[in-house]
């Protein structure tokens, strides 16, 4: 006899209906499918910013699926004891899912799949959330990559598989098992009143993502490379915030990347190689599990950097007002919209981390707080690369300097204007933070907290007496 039993779709940061290889095999199979998102010790850890977006992924996701018959099952609890209870309830015979790659994910993924295997029930995972399986990529040495031009030559050529097209219909059970309502989860507590004002610049969902997608290469991959560190431009897609929830799947970018570099779209390669970037994050934090937490340079340790994340210079940092126009625009911009700039995350951590010498973890947990866009990868490497302690990181002399930033990347100042003047943007900063901080649009500007200069002398003082 065939097996009928259902087969639970373990659902966690992959939203989507396209190119879900966890879903697509099990709708193949022809059982009941019944998808399942849990909210564990994971999800509850999670910061402030990216759980409030979560939970709208979630929710919106639950939509799509009723529109093609089936449901989203919300259950909260250590994902083993919630899996346990719904194979009991829904007999179930096999649960499915895409892997992740953080140590604590994989801890707990391998503690479900023993669990399930000593009751008889099949677990499957599948790759799905990167296009390169960490452990595929080797050195010649067999060995893991830990520069990423050596990373992007060994992988550019590489077959990527096309993306599975959303299926037809999700076969479902006779019975549906009970679930939780989503909004008993809170899932925006944390964000307060800065959710309204962060809302109308998420863009939430597939469809919306693929828009985002088709948009970006129609109109703007062409200028990529060169439009791209331009703080006032529209110049990027945008699809980080998509990413992070699995609204989209890399496959399907890399892809539409493929397709117009062939066409001869003069960004699509360099756009390759941002996508390629991400790849390589979680192929650091899947070899290195303590990427966000310790520094990945040996020696780094004795480096005089302060982890007091109370101070007043960290303060006026947190709340954009440090006194560097850029500085502050780019902190500004990210409590508005939930995301920030690139080439002005790089300018504020560098801020951060070398004219206030102040421990990169700082920035980093303050980051994945405030943008929903967080990746735990991309924004360990990311500050680690800016701080000088992590893989293929920027020569810690290097300290970018806010006004030549500025002057480069912003001209004619449209975006220090936007986040600084007297505009609708600008004034919603002050609706966004929280209100303890007690500001104003009526406060005097704050004064610069060290001269530009002193603070990168100083922060090559420190760096010479970390020399052996």
């Amino acid at each position: 006899m065939s097996d009928t039993t259902p087969i639970i779709l373990w659902l966690r940061r992959d939203l989507r209906l396209s190119d879900h290889p966890a879903l697509t095999a099990a709708c193949r199979t022809g059982r009941p499918v019944i998808p399942v998102f849990v909210h564990d010790d994971q999800v509850q850890s999670l910061p402030a910013a990216p759980k409030w977006r979560l939970g709208l992924a979630l929710d919106h996701f639950a939509r799509v699926l009723a529109d093609k018959g089936s449901h989203l099952i919300l259950r909260r609890g250590p994902a083993v004891e919630v899996l346990r209870d719904l194979i009991a309830e829904t007999g179930a015979g096999a649960v499915y899912w895409l892997r992740a790659y953080d140590a604590d994910a994989i801890a707990r993924d391998t503690d479900v799949k023993s669990a399930l295997m000593d009751r008889g029930v099949e677990p499957r995972s599948f790759a799905g959330n990167l296009l390169f399986e960490p452990w595929t990529v080797q050195t010649g040495q067999g060995g893991y990559y830990k520069v990423y031009t050596p990373y992007w030559n060994a992988v550019r050529g590489r077959d990527v598989d096309v993306p599975l097209i959303a299926p037809d219909v999700i076969p479902a059970p006779q019975n549906w098992p009970r679930s939780d309502d989503l909004s008993d989860w809170q899932m925006g507590a944390a964000m307060d009143r800065g959710a309204a004002v962060v809302a109308p610049y998420v863009v939430v969902g597939e469809r919306a993502a693929q828009g985002r997608l088709g948009a970006f290469i129609s109109h703007r991959i062409e200028t990529y490379k060169l439009q791209r560190d331009m703080l006032a431009e529209p110049a990027t897609s945008g699809l980080s915030e998509n990413l992070t929830y699995g609204e989209i799947s890399p496959r399907t970018i890399w892809h539409a990347g493929q397709r117009a570099r062939a066409e001869g779209a003069a960004g699509a390669e360099h756009f390759l190689k941002e996508l390629t970037w991400r790849e390589f994050a979680w192929h650091l934090m899947y070899h290195c599990p303590d990427l966000g937490a310790e520094n990945w340079r040996a020696g780094w340790d004795a480096f005089p950097w302060n982890a007091d994340a109370d101070r007043p210079e960290v303060i006026a940092w947190k709340q954009g007002r440090t006194g560097v126009a850029v500085v502050d625009a780019a902190m500004r911009q990210m409590y508005v919209t939930g995301t920030m700039h690139n080439r002005a995350r790089m300018i504020v951590a560098s801020y951060l981390t070398k004219h206030l010498l102040t421990d990169w973890r700082v920035g980093l947990r303050w980051f994945a707080d405030c943008l929903i866009d967080w990746d735990p990868a991309a924004n360990a490497m990311g500050w680690q690369w800016v701080a000088g302690c992590g893989p293929d990181a920027a020569p810690y002399f290097r300290v970018f300097n806010p006004d030549t930033q500025s002057a480069k990347f912003d001209p004619d100042g449209a975006y220090r204007d936007h986040w600084l003047g007297q505009g609708a943007a600008a004034r919603s900063y002050y609706d966004a933070i929280p209100r303890a901080w007690a500001l104003s649009p009526d406060d005097a500007p704050p004064q610069p907290l060290i001269g530009l200069k002193q603070g990168r002398d100083r922060a090559l003082e420190a760096y010479q007496g970390l020399k052996p």
